[in-house]
């Protein structure tokens, strides 16, 4: 079991793309780090990431694996874990520059070993979970020709036979945007019909309507190859698109207040932070799917990537304020004295 210090100046919960970048520009920083992570990232069942430069189509195991080691070449620690709880300890009234409260406070992370540890500030990167209907055969190819983003994996489905499941508010704007990848799309109505609007811009695109609920995924060789119907008919497809509900992995944050709410898109919940990736908990950052479930992992990246840049301006701040206040008693002393 690796060693843990005592403490750290941030723990960061999740070591996914957005919890290693975070982690990654604190380290640069000479910050002390603890990445905790699970071990099961979302999108492990992907072939590749794509729609990000420079590592188009790598796994993202091997994507892990890469960033896990740049975080350790600055001094940072990466540890396999479950965290518990977090809780808040000590006793500071202090306030920082930026107005949050209790700047100075520190929390105790938990682990589900029994280890824990202290930290200055929290950075929680767990990401969130897909949620996705109880169709039969469905989750077995999740991932693979059973998809959910054109941009992430619409290329390797591009000219097939693609069927577009509608499971929830976004099932319209899927299919259509996948009309840029095929010219043959069936829209499956199954438990969320489409609106006489939707149905005309469907139509307009040439995206034929099936009405019925899907009970099964059906597979051939390894791949897949149609959908069937409550009536037993089947329908002949190479893909499935499914939007699945996105559930936010940080629920340990409620002792806090932090509690999910419904993300604007309808798509699932998410717990609100501003542009930075401040929540309305003192100390306590967010970034990535578990605040914005549309990122992509470019975007994911990018925002642990400002979170942390935050963060350790933050730390120099309240830094800076006691150095001064130290200063001022040594000054006062001196003058006394």
């Amino acid at each position: 079991m690796t060693e843990l210090n005592e403490s750290y100046d941030v723990v960061v919960i999740g070591g996914g793309a957005a919890g290693l970048n975070g982690a990654l520009m604190l380290a640069r920083q000479r910050r002390s780090v603890l990445v905790i992570d699970a071990g099961a990232p979302r999108n492990a069942p992907a072939d590749g990431v794509h729609g990000l430069l420079g590592r188009e189509g790598m796994p993202p195991l091997e994507l892990v694996a890469l960033g896990r080691e740049e975080v350790r070449g600055y001094g940072g620690q990466v540890v396999t874990g479950e965290v518990v709880a977090v809780d808040r300890v000590g006793d500071s009234a202090s306030t920082d520059p930026s107005g949050n409260d209790d700047a100075s406070h520190e929390f105790r992370v938990e682990l589900a070993d029994g280890r824990s540890v202290f930290a200055r500030r929290i950075l929680v990167t767990t990401g969130l979970a897909d949620e996705l209907p109880p169709i039969a055969g469905l989750r077995e190819r999740w991932g693979h020709d059973v998809l959910h983003c054109p941009y992430c994996h619409g290329w390797e489905v591009r000219d097939q036979r693609i069927a577009v499941l509608a499971t929830g508010p976004m099932a319209v704007h899927q299919a259509l945007l996948f009309t840029q990848l095929t010219d043959d799309i069936v829209f499956l109505s199954h438990t969320a019909p489409a609106t006489d609007e939707d149905a005309e811009k469907l139509a307009a695109r040439g995206v034929r309507v099936v009405d019925g609920e899907v009970v099964e995924v059906l597979a051939d060789g390894g791949k897949l190859s149609g959908v069937r119907l409550a009536d037993g008919s089947v329908i002949d497809r190479d893909a499935l698109v499914v939007g699945p509900r996105f559930s936010t992995r940080a629920t340990f944050l409620t002792d806090f207040g932090l509690t999910p709410e419904p993300h604007p898109s309808g798509v699932g919940d998410h717990i609100p932070a501003d542009p930075m990736g401040r929540t309305s908990v003192p100390g306590v950052w967010i970034a990535g799917n578990a605040t914005d479930p549309m990122a992509q992992v470019g975007a994911a990246a990018a925002a642990g990537a400002m979170a942390g840049a935050q963060i350790n301006a933050e730390l120099v701040m309240v830094d800076t304020a006691e150095a001064v206040a130290r200063l001022r008693a040594s000054e006062g002393a001196a003058v006394t004295g």
